[in-house]
């Protein structure tokens, strides 16, 4: 629910999940000046009509002073508060001399909202909001020592247990309706707590990283095979429930970096981290692997390992279970063994998936694609019971579509759906797969079925930040962003060296309005390596439209890097180059009609002579500019892997972008590619409301 309804329902509404803020009835947020001013608010709307001790307050926020001094501070500080909210609701607080507390019927706070939604039997709603606080902590932010802490650690167990009870009684109500979507729509929810419930000192889950091995291999000059082993040790230690594994896309990205390692574990958000080499002679294998501590970055153990590549699926186990059991022992816990994984019996098909696998994760490159494709194909020949490397060639397939200038995008699409399913066929557990399946799906304009794999993919692998990733793009394409944040920013939790995961994360905080967000989160995109149209996009929100401008014309550095042409045409350079971007930069980001019109003009200018009418350096420009019609030409014409991305922003509130959403034709548009079909089964974008209630 929007806060101006929640806070025009309910007097003010209190968010205390996350960092604390109190809402006014007009939706605007009531800026409360004073560390402490705050907390007490935050303290008492817990539990609003409870009253709490004075003397028990002063011990929490100002404890160390004199106890007539302390009282004085509060005294003084809930003066403040009466002469500040007062105006707005009167009798606020509930004031004795020896207690304090807020009137019940003046405030309504998040948690409040949620238990009673959990509270009511089955209710959709309960979903929504779970999954709008996401991981976030209750009362974050928050630190006056010890003894604070302490309580505040009481009363955030207190809230879990609470919680935990609601949603397993809501689960069994869904359960017994036979409602399956809403029963799994729920305990997804309640699985994005997890983050937040890790975080106790009671929950034996331990954070890790394997950073990519060392290949010391004349032959093996790129590291593909010591690459891949890496990979594949990260999928084989998954399986351990108490391990949580950093996503690989995070772990490729510090793959030569110079930073120490304490720093790469906060970077990666770890407490561990596995490292290793690899050195090949003919046959025999040696492998070098180290369990380093986060915080200190000293070794806790290490072992060397020698085998031969007949032997490199049990050689991989040992160091799997071995790392398990030295985790288990350092730490003094009970750590479940990763057990056997269904690959291939084939070494020759196995070391050519694990080079597949490498190139893949590695997709910009010239030819790398290409060659990944190749040897995964090379590796089913030998092998076409290989459900994992059907996974992998699918995946290759995607990538190719994403992240070259290549003509056959949907028949790319269509052999990717094919790989998708064979693996599913293979092995009903290949999460990921049903996730790239629903990739295609786009393409056939059937969001529905794309989002109905999407949740069965994170059903199977939760822990997977690419599939967490997915599910939530899937949201934010039908403009459901509220309910997709929480699925990005686990994904980012888990994978947080990873930009593509920001790109999806400043979009999403651009359709809530949190501009300084949206910014904060471009600018990590970048500092990571990609194109910075998202940041400049957010940048002109915010409303300095000089710096988008420029920070846009710097994505031209990029140019045959990290973006490529449009498919069929000549790479631009020198002065072309320059005015060509310089023209973008202004039409996207200026807010001048001018430059917008010419912007405009020169993409009429491409839709009538690009090979692919279609391509994304028409479509999203078009968007960020309201160019209504051209959207509608072109995602209303053919949704590709390559330009579905776009669909995420329009549903940003601000001008011109509105101006699609706002057009006349919007929603045979929508009719058309299949969004209405999915807001009927999953709910109305946050900008549109439902038929039965306009």
């Amino acid at each position: 629910m929007p806060d101006k309804r929640r806070a025009a329902c309910s007097g003010l509404h209190a968010t205390l999940f996350g960092a604390f803020k109190l809402t006014g009835p007009d939706g605007e947020e009531i800026v409360v000046t004073g560390k402490r001013a705050r907390a007490l608010l935050a303290i008492l709307c817990l539990e609003p009509g409870v009253a709490i001790e004075r003397d028990r307050v002063c011990e929490l926020l100002w404890r160390g002073g004199f106890r007539a001094q302390a009282r004085a501070s509060l005294r003084q500080t809930l003066l403040g508060l009466k002469k500040q909210l007062s105006p707005i609701v009167p009798d606020f607080f509930d004031v004795t001399r020896d207690r304090v507390a807020v009137n019940a019927a003046a405030v309504r706070s998040d948690l409040a909202e949620l238990e009673s939604a959990l509270a009511e039997g089955p209710n959709p709603q309960a979903s929504e909001l779970l999954l709008e606080i996401g991981g976030r902590p209750l009362l974050g932010r928050l630190d006056f020592g010890e003894s604070f802490q302490q309580w505040l650690d009481v009363r955030r167990a207190q809230v879990e247990q609470r919680l935990k009870r609601a949603v397993e009684d809501a689960v069994s109500d869904w359960q017994k309706r036979g409602d399956e979507r809403e029963h799994a729509r729920l305990l997804d929810a309640w699985r994005l707590r997890d983050p937040a419930t890790r975080a106790s000192n009671s929950d034996p889950t331990i954070r890790i990283a394997v950073l990519p091995f060392k290949s010391i291999d004349a032959a093996d000059e790129l590291g593909h095979f010591a690459q891949g082993l890496s990979d594949e040790l990260i999928t084989t230690l998954g399986q351990s429930p108490q391990l949580l594994i950093a996503g690989r896309g995070s772990s490729l990205n510090i793959r030569n970096s110079e930073r120490p390692l304490p720093e790469i574990a906060n970077a990666l958000h770890v407490s561990h981290l596995v490292q290793g080499s690899v050195q090949r002679h003919g046959d025999e294998l040696r492998v070098h692997v180290s369990l380093v501590d986060g915080d200190s970055g000293f070794e806790r153990w290490s072992h060397g390992y020698r085998g031969n590549t007949d032997n490199i699926f049990g050689l991989q186990e040992d160091i799997a279970r071995t790392v398990s059991r030295e985790l288990a022992s350092a730490l003094e816990l009970e750590i479940g063994l990763p057990g056997p994984r269904r690959t291939t019996p084939n070494k020759a098909a196995y070391e050519l998936y694990l080079q597949g696998r490498a190139l893949t994760a590695r997709a910009i490159g010239d030819g790398v694609l290409a060659k990944a494709v190749e040897l995964l194909e090379a590796s089913l020949a030998i092998d076409p019971e290989f459900a994992a490397c059907w996974t992998a060639l699918a995946e290759a397939h995607v990538y190719t579509v994403v992240y070259t200038p290549c003509l056959d995008r949907l028949e790319k699409s269509a052999r990717m759906a094919e790989c998708a399913a064979r693996a599913i066929e293979l092995d009903p557990a290949q999460g990921h797969a049903r996730a790239m399946l629903g990739i295609h799906r786009w393409t056939q304009n059937d969001p529905v079925g794309a989002l109905d794999l999407a949740h069965e993919a994170y059903r199977l692998e939760p822990d997977n930040p690419d599939v967490a990733l997915r599910l939530g793009s899937f949201l934010l394409y039908i403009g459901r962003t509220r309910e997709a944040l929480p699925y990005i920013e686990a994904a980012i939790d888990q994978d947080p060296v990873n930009g593509r995961n920001f790109a999806m994360l400043s979009v999403a905080q651009l359709n809530l309005g949190n501009l300084d967000q949206a910014v904060a989160a471009g600018q990590r995109m970048v500092d990571l390596g990609l194109p910075s149209m998202w940041l400049a996009v957010a940048t002109a929100a915010s409303g300095d439209r000089k710096l988008a401008v420029e920070q846009y014309w710097q994505t031209r550095l990029l140019m045959n890097t990290v973006i490529f042409p449009p498919a069929g045409t000549r790479p631009l350079s020198g002065p072309a180059l320059n005015t060509y971007w310089r023209v973008a930069a202004r039409g996207v980001c200026s807010g001048r009609a001018v430059h917008r019109r010419l912007y405009c003009t020169l993409l009429d200018y491409l839709h009538a002579t690009l090979p692919d009418p279609c391509d994304t350096s028409i479509v999203a420009p078009a968007i960020w500019m309201g160019y209504s019609k051209m959207v509608f030409k072109t995602l209303g014409t053919q949704i590709t892997p390559a330009n579905m991305y776009c669909l995420m922003s329009l549903w940003a509130d601000i001008e011109p972008i509105r101006q699609v959403r706002l057009h006349p034709d919007f929603m045979a548009f929508a009719e058309k590619v299949g969004l209405v079909a999915a807001w009927e089964k999953y709910g109305w974008p946050d900008l549109l409301a439902a038929p039965d209630s306009r």
